[in-house]
């Protein structure tokens, strides 16, 4: 019951759901990337990514100085079916599109100054 209420703790900030939105849609996002669309500090972001990585959620990657952030491949079926409903529930979410929009805007900006 823990890693249950683990999983959804993990989900309770706006920022952490962004950055969720963000990366079901992208794929794989630097940090440098996250700053620039969620415009918050890169203390902020590592921190709600942080979070979500000792959740279960994410994997990492190192690229010189920037660690790059996607989903996991391995979830678990309690994150498999929570990502779904994830997924359906911030589809129309008007914070979630003006990120996505952000995000479009970043594409082939080098962000990782």
């Amino acid at each position: 019951m823990k890693k249950l209420a683990k999983v959804f703790k993990s989900l309770e900030d706006e920022t952490r759901l962004r950055i969720m939105a963000l990366l079901l849609e992208a794929g794989e996002l630097c940090v440098c990337d996250l700053m620039a669309v969620l415009q918050l500090p890169q203390s902020t972001v590592s921190r709600h990514l942080a979070y979500l990585k000792n959740a279960g959620w994410l994997n990492d990657r190192r690229r010189g100085v920037w660690i790059h952030y996607s989903i996991a491949v391995d979830l678990s079926p309690v994150h498999k079916s929570v990502s779904s409903a994830l997924r359906a529930m911030i589809a129309a979410n008007k914070t979630v599109g003006k990120d996505r929009e952000r995000l479009r805007g970043l594409s082939g900006k080098n962000n990782c100054a």
